[in-house]
């Protein structure tokens, strides 16, 4: 678990749940152990914190009953350990925000001791962003603890000031250290960081007012002088005279960086262990500010540095050498000379040029950047080669889109910004052309389309001047007619963002263009096996790792990708009308043999891997049936037949409606020959499953008949599931799917599972029971985790039923375990609803509401709609158990809402309008309560339906007016379901108090009556 205490007090479960830490009290009370996480609370503490100095009489129970309602918040996930001393909270210090903040404010101390400034700011800038308000502000007695921690956020906040100034910064920083000293106007070391910030910004004479401004101060505030340090910072700003101090020799920056802390921290390290390092990436990807940015962080030429001492590894000087201009390589060693300023020898041959540079350079220690080698990557790569082997004190730090393949040489790939940073830089880019604007939901949208790359953000920022977020959004098709308005000051390949891909391009040979041109027919990146098979290219090892080489493409885990900006471009290249389609075409049929291979594989203990790879060919699959769906309809049937059990265990509901009608318009009105089953599943994937689609009637009807029309052995899975499933017991035995299966355990336990629930419905409990058990053991036997927990599922609630919590919580967290391993989110909704109705059954309500939270949203996720009603029938329960009955009421009406948007909650629906009887009754309002009970009885009978019919019994049970009556529906309640239901709160509840109200003789002979009349006692009024 994750506990935050720098700021209102929170708790997180490891996958990211969040848990309600309870009222005033209860937030209290984990503060106090939090803030000694791991160690022994003295009782003692606990009550001051809680009480104050005087505790009243009983407060020692008080804390205990909190301490218990405390362990059952936690429960599993972390423990309250009672011990000699007090109670101990048993978390590792880590998972406490406050002690993580301590941990990396220390880290970054000793970073910063060590001279090694850009880890020790982003430790800092870590330790820092752990802080979301004030300290404690749930203890409010906590005066001590609160102002340790907020002095120590100050120190903290002062150690990455030191950090930052020790990277380059100083501008930047001036705005926050004056803030700073409004807040602290006595604290000396602000004052000395603020006056090197100006220095270090150009600007000395302020820099000398600040001393000014800090003597002032000081005497009037505590009668003293400066201290020594700070009067000596003074006098080295006065004896380096009122000109800013001598700069590095690099192009001041006129934007602020954004994101990119690790690659900055990695190049630092890079560069401390080697002498040349090269960050390679595609063309916008921002190598050269980046480089920028890292050289300046390792030059140590500022003047006011130095009273530290040289931090490890810098270099006195750095240098910009822009090799983009040169066209030929042998002119290297002139622009090397140009950037160091060396004028004599210019106009000699280049061999001599060669030696003068190695002679300006032999005995000086200077940070060469080489920007932009690419385009001449085998001379550059010479020319440092001689620089480094001539001049020890020489380092290099490159930019190239491939690597200049020197010994030594160290790489640095610089990825696409993540979202989080890309938002970021284009938040910022864009309030310079529109100060006001303060960000869209569509942000994110815009950077995931331009791949995280800062120049194409930056070129989309820029049109945010003229255009609103949604135009530019709905225009990046376009991109590179949209994009095509840049920076006049810059070089022309980098003003638009044709220009910088097109740079890239042209730095590849014909084969690697043919190659790159044909990838872009995958639409979700490929495989070397898929590449050989699809571009028709022999041999494509070799192009493939050229063309990642020269950054034209990214590989990870086997699986070759282009951001989309560079698919785009080479996608121009593709030209020809036949050669595209005879790509498309190759590419279907490569796919359309992929998921047929694949669909087997997914019924056993293969499942897992096989899942993966086709979710990892998700794009690639969804393209080749859009395909296959204008160019071959019947390839289209087969591979949407493929795909239907991928799509079913990963709940794509919502992805496969328009394709699947978009296959059936172009399928025709009948089944294509010997595709009968294939043409029914599309029909069922057709079905939206809202309540208000108009086409859902008709397509439900014509997939019923289809199903029934079904006159040969069927052949895949999932029709024999909606078969054995939908038709009934008697289709369990039927010859066809026997034959289909071919005795096979796969199949056999899914026979089992069928029959299961066929008897399940019918209220043969322990028959469904017995079939549930067998079904398991034969999916286990073929390791198929699907089957497995669908039938741990219905065998967690029979032992519920009998009310063995803890055997029925072992069974679905086993299931949960399977589904979370497979990434299926409905059967994940299914178990986690399973079990909070386990945990609100132990009186865990809080736990119980978390789990139907997250049912909830893990529902919507898959498009289940009757399931998310359930989740909030859910949270109405555990409301109206918890006595707060017009609050459990807004629940069930909201699931009422969502039932109304889908056709198949009949059911779901019956056990909300329960819900909101039993809301009404505890409200001591009966004649709603059997207004709601009646139209939940009405739904259960037409058709009849045993289960729900049972829940409507037990409902009614508890509202009858004579202990008789409610005995006989209990006893009918029982009959049919199969089996008592002594597990749940509201039935034991009820039976408690019927048995209260008549002797044993009187309740067993009407038990017994309603058990022998089942429907028919329902049905009385």
């Amino acid at each position: 678990m994750r506990f935050g205490i720098l700021g209102p007090v929170e708790i997180h479960t490891d996958d990211g749940t969040p848990l309600d830490p309870g009222g005033p009290r209860p937030r209290a009370l984990l503060t106090l152990l939090l803030l000694d996480a791991g160690r022994p609370v003295p009782v003692e503490r606990l009550l001051d914190g809680l009480y104050g100095v005087e505790p009243p009489a009983g407060a020692v129970s008080a804390l205990q009953s909190q301490i218990s309602r405390l362990r059952r918040r936690l429960a599993p996930h972390a423990g309250v350990d009672a011990v000699p001393a007090g109670y101990v909270l048993a978390v590792a210090p880590d998972a406490v925000d406050a002690h993580r903040f301590a941990r990396l404010a220390a880290e970054g101390r000793t970073a910063l001791t060590a001279g090694d400034h850009p880890r020790a700011a982003a430790l800092l800038r870590d330790a820092l962003a752990l802080w979301r308000g004030p300290a404690l502000p749930d203890l409010p007695d906590a005066h001590a603890d609160r102002a340790r921690l907020e002095e120590r956020r100050l120190t903290v906040v002062q150690d990455r000031i030191e950090a930052e100034l020790g990277t380059g910064g100083g501008p930047e920083l001036v705005p926050e250290l004056r803030a700073l000293l409004r807040g602290h106007p006595l604290d000396e070391r602000l004052y000395g960081q603020l006056m090197r910030a100006l220095y270090a910004a150009g600007r000395p004479a302020e820099a000398l007012a600040v001393f000014e401004d800090a003597r002032r101060t000081l005497a009037d505030e505590l009668g003293a002088d400066p201290s020594p340090e700070l009067s000596a910072l003074h006098l080295d700003l006065l004896r380096d005279g009122t000109e800013p101090p001598a700069r590095p020799r690099l192009p001041a920056q006129l934007t602020r960086f954004v994101g990119r802390e690790a690659e900055l921290a990695r190049i630092d390290r890079a560069l401390s262990d080697s002498r040349l390092v090269t960050l390679t990436g595609p063309g916008g990807v921002g190598k050269t500010r980046l480089a920028l940015e890292a050289a300046r962080a390792r030059t140590g030429s500022v003047a006011v540095h130095a009273r530290s001492g040289p931090r490890p590894g810098a270099v006195p000087d750095v240098c910009l050498v822009e090799l983009a201009p040169v066209a030929d390589g042998s002119r290297i060693p002139y622009a090397v000379l140009a950037a160091l300023g060396v004028r004599d020898g210019f106009r000699s041959p280049a061999t001599d040029a060669l030696d003068r540079l190695l002679e300006a350079l032999a005995d000086r220690e200077v940070l060469l950047v080489l920007d932009n080698c690419e385009h001449l990557v085998e001379a550059a790569a010479r020319t440092v080669a001689l620089l480094l082997g001539a001049c020890p004190d020489v380092r290099v730090l490159a930019t190239s889109r491939e690597s200049l393949g020197v010994t030594g040489e160290v790489l640095v790939p610089v990825p696409p910004l993540p979202v989080e940073p890309a938002v970021r830089l284009l938040l910022d880019r864009a309030r310079a052309v529109r100060p006001d604007f303060d960000g869209h939901a569509r942000v994110p949208e815009i950077c995931r389309a331009l791949d995280g790359l800062p120049l194409a953000i930056e070129l989309a920022a820029a049109r945010l001047r003229t255009l609103s977020v949604d135009e530019l959004a709905d225009r990046l098709h376009d991109r590179f007619r949209l994009l095509a308005r840049g920076d006049r000051a810059k070089a022309p390949r980098h003003r638009t963002l044709r220009a910088v891909v097109e740079w890239s391009w042209e730095l590849l040979d014909a084969k690697e263009r043919d190659l790159a041109s044909r990838l872009t027919v995958f639409a979700g990146g490929a495989t070397l096996d898929a590449v050989a098979a699809v571009c028709g290219v022999p041999y494509p090892e070799d192009p493939l790792a050229s063309l990642v080489e020269k950054s034209f493409l990214e590989v990870s885990d086997g699986r070759y990708r282009m951001l989309e900006t560079i698919r785009a471009f080479a996608a121009e290249a593709l030209t020809g009308p036949r050669e595209p389609r005879e790509l498309r075409a190759a590419h279907a049929a490569y796919f359309l043999r992929l998921a047929e291979q694949a669909e087997p594989l997914l019924r056993g203990g293969d499942q897992l891997p096989w899942l993966e790879r086709l979710a990892a060919e998700q794009e690639n699959l969804d393209a080749a049936l859009r395909c296959l769906t204008e160019t071959a309809p019947r390839d289209a049937l087969r591979l949407t037949a493929a795909l239907t059990w991928f799509r079913r265990l990963r709940g794509l509901h919502g992805d496969r409606v328009p394709g699947a009608r978009a296959l059936l318009a172009a399928a025709g009105a009948e089944p294509p020959p010997g595709l009968a089953e294939e043409y029914a599943l599309c029909v069922m994937n057709a079905v939206s499953g809202r309540g208000d689609d108009p086409e859902d009637a008709g397509l439900i009807a014509r997939a019923g008949a289809l199903m029934a029309s079904l006159d040969g052995p069927l052949r895949l899975p999932f029709t024999v599931i909606l078969w054995s499933l939908t038709g009934g017991p008697r289709l369990n035995v039927d010859t066809r799917v026997r034959v289909q299966l071919d005795r096979e355990p796969w199949g056999l336990a899914l026979l089992d599972l069928g029959l299961a629930y066929q008897d399940l419905l019918a209220g043969r409990a322990a028959a469904a029971e017995t079939g549930f058990t067998r079904a398991w053991k034969g999916f286990r036997e073929t390791g198929d985790r699907w089957g497995m927990a669908n039938c741990l599922d219905p065998l967690g609630g029979f032992a519920y039923g009998r009310g063995e919590y803890a055997r029925a919580l072992a069974l679905l967290d086993e299931g949960l375990v399977h589904v979370r391993e497979l990434d299926a989110p409905e059967e994940t909704a299914d178990l986690l609803r399973s079990r909070a109705a386990v945990l609100l059954a132990q009186g865990a309500s809080r736990e119980a509401a978390a789990h139907f939270t997250r049912s909830g949203e893990l529902a919507r996720t898959a498009g289940a709609t009757d399931k998310v009603a359930g989740a909030l029938r859910g949270l109405g329960d555990v409301a109206r158990l918890a006595g707060d009955a017009a609050r459990a009421r807004v629940h069930y009406e909201n699931a009422l809402e969502a039932c109304a948007a889908t056709w198949f909650s009949v059911g779901e629906t019956a056990r909300i309008l329960i819900g909101l009887g039993r809301a009404s009754l505890a409200e001591g309002d009966p004649d709603t309560a059997g207004d709601w009970l009646a139209q939940a009885r009405a739904q259960a009978l037409d058709p009849p339906d045993p289960l729900l019919l049972a829940d409507v019994a037990y409902a009614l049970a508890a509202a009858a007016p004579r202990p008789e009556r409610a005995a006989e529906l209990l006893g009918a309640a029982a009959a049919l379901r199969g089996a008592p239901l002594h597990g749940d709160p509201d039935v034991a509840r009820t039976t408690e108090h019927t048995r209260a109200c008549l002797s044993a003789e009187a309740y067993a002979t009407a038990y017994e009556r309603g058990h022998g009349l089942r429907s028919a006692a329902v049905s009385e009024r």
